[in-house]
């Protein structure tokens, strides 16, 4: 054997390292990410579709997040005021408030002044035509009517602002009431009863006015044309409910007396005595309503006022003012007269 020794022979060996588990940190920064971005293009969308309001809403929320009174200059309707926070700043309705398309109307949005007057238009127009059609068929009805057709002389049709107005006049020899009274002709009766039911088929109001020559009613101390007019036309509204008016179309009956005459060269002539009937237009009756509620206490009558007269007949006649409105009397009313009466 060899006195020297032999050397150690060392074997390295390679060892892996294990890297550490990276985990899930990479997936929470895209998350960011995608958060960010699309709240990014959720204001982009904001900002495309919404109107000046909503915007101006949002901006001064925005500059102005408390209750309190804020200074913008187009600030929305807020609990606290203008620039307050708005309770109605943007509509949650869901898909259906989307926009339909570049300038078009945004559905459940408010609707433009534009459209309102175009659909009040075609209102007026679609009222008219009835009107017009209703004229026909009354025109048509006193040509081949049997009770109408010997008065087609005096009953006089015409389409004015307030609708269609149908006028039976007196002539010398032919009244329609008894002299001095509002009693009816027969064949004043069978002429309304004709005219109910064919007015009856359409849906406007009607407004029914009584008229006299000048001469004067002297039977009665405290009975003048204008009681007379008015008590004519009233007997024309029971008249016109018995042939198939429903009475509640009646809108009003007033009584003009000799104020608003149809021969105004001669007032003495007797087709100024005569009955107005006006088929009115939606326009005309909303007007007299409004009327009717500015001068009361806003809750309309049951039934039909002998009113005073319309403007256009206060302007046809040139007066200076409306006669007194004559109006049924209540039960305290009555009670109260009869208290001050002597006992028997």
């Amino acid at each position: 054997m060899s006195d020297e020794a032999e050397p150690p022979i060392i074997v390295r060996r390679a060892r892996r390292r294990r890297h550490g588990h990276h985990g899930g940190a990479w997936k929470v920064a895209y998350a960011d990410f995608v958060t960010a971005m699309m709240a990014f293009f959720l204001v982009m969308w904001l900002i495309g579709v919404g109107t000046r309001e909503q915007k101006a809403a949002i901006s001064e929320y925005f500059k102005n997040p408390s209750m309190t009174p804020g200074t913008a200059a187009m600030a929305p309707p807020g609990k606290a005021g203008p620039g307050g926070a708005s309770d109605s700043m943007i509509k949650l309705g869901g898909a259906m408030d989307l926009p339909r398309g570049p300038g078009k109307q945004q559905h459940g949005a408010p609707v433009l002044k534009k459209d309102v007057e175009e659909a009040r238009k075609q209102a007026r127009q679609a009222d008219k035509a009835r009107l017009e059609e209703l004229m026909k068929q009354l025109n048509a009805a006193i040509q081949s009517s049997q009770a109408l057709a010997p008065f087609k002389d005096q009953l006089l049709l015409d389409i004015t602002s307030e609708g269609l107005r149908i006028q039976i006049v007196d002539k010398l020899n032919r009244p329609m009431f008894d002299t001095g009274s509002a009693r009816l002709k027969p064949y004043t009766v069978q002429i309304l009863h004709e005219l109910g039911s064919s007015i009856d088929g359409v849906p406007n109001k009607i407004s029914i006015s009584g008229h006299t020559d000048d001469a004067p009613y002297t039977r009665e101390r405290d009975y003048s044309n204008w009681e007379l007019s008015a008590d004519r036309g009233n007997a024309a509204r029971r008249a016109l409910i018995a042939g198939g008016l429903e009475a509640d179309k009646v809108s009003r009956v007033v009584g003009l007396a000799a104020s608003a005459p149809f021969d105004r060269a001669n007032p003495a002539d007797p087709v100024n005595r005569r009955i107005s009937i006006i088929v009115m237009t939606d326009q005309a009756e909303r007007a007299a309503r409004s009327l009717e509620l500015a001068d009361g206490d806003g809750t309309p009558s049951s039934q039909p006022a002998l009113a005073a007269p319309p403007a256009s007949a206060i302007a046809q006649a040139g007066l200076p003012q409306p006669p007194a409105r004559i109006r049924p009397a209540t039960a305290a009313e009555i009670r109260a007269v009869a208290a001050q009466l002597p006992s028997r």
